[in-house]
């Protein structure tokens, strides 16, 4: 989609701060910033004054909030985004749009990439990542909730088996592909949920075990053209 000048929403400084703040952290771990954190990094008082600005940020239709959840803030696509900074505005994105496979189910031992394992290919504006994805995985279940990663999410995937401890991770276990948060220690590897209705997943030695891609960004199908 293709928007106006008038269209793009002013956002303050500050506004553009905690903006930068949620796309760099969705960049790095695959999940955006809590309230506590956002205040801890731009130096609020409370996680409140955080919330504050969010709520301001989704009136203007540049994020969704998600309720009962600490991580519930998805970026919204679509748009382009104007600062009112002291350096003048500034837009944020640009018209160029990636063509991302969307992965269905993958048969076990066959590359995760593989033509059968493709549903459909969507094409979507590079501003909804910092950086870019090479698939979209539609997410089963609710085991990463409070990363704010719901059922029927496409969850954006970087191919790359370079992943950092507390990373969301694609990973491959047996004929199971699955979306956990990595953690590795003293020769153990572990896949943990973000929901405590679900069990840690201990990886053991004598697994098939893999890692097939980091995840770099979270879109709801309905933002996709």
């Amino acid at each position: 989609m293709i928007m106006t000048q008038t269209d793009h929403p002013k956002l303050t400084a500050r506004q553009q701060q905690i903006l930068e703040l949620i796309q760099s952290s969705i960049a790095e771990t695959g999940a955006p910033p809590t309230r506590a954190e956002i205040a801890r990094t731009l130096g609020f008082k409370s996680a409140n004054a955080a919330e504050e600005h969010l709520q301001a940020l989704a009136r203007k239709g540049v994020i969704d909030l998600v309720s009962g959840t600490s991580r519930g803030i998805r970026l919204k696509g679509g748009s382009r985004m104007r600062s009112d900074a002291a350096s003048g505005s500034s837009l944020i994105a640009s018209l160029t749009q990636w063509a991302l496979p969307l992965v269905g189910r993958v048969a076990a031992g066959s590359p995760i990439l593989a033509q059968e394992h493709v549903d459909t290919t969507y094409h979507v504006e590079n501003n909804l990542f910092q950086e870019r994805p090479d698939y979209l995985l539609r997410v089963r279940g609710m085991s990463m909730r409070d990363a704010g990663i719901m059922d029927g999410d496409l969850l954006a995937v970087k191919a790359t088996k370079d992943v950092r401890n507390g990373q969301i991770v694609v990973a491959r276990l047996g004929d199971e592909v699955t979306v956990k948060r990595l953690r590795r220690s003293a020769g153990m590897i572990e896949l943990l949920p973000e929901n405590p209705d679900y069990n840690i997943i201990v990886v053991h030695p004598e697994e098939p075990f893999d890692i097939e891609g980091l995840a770099v960004g979270l879109i709801r199908n309905t933002l996709l053209m």
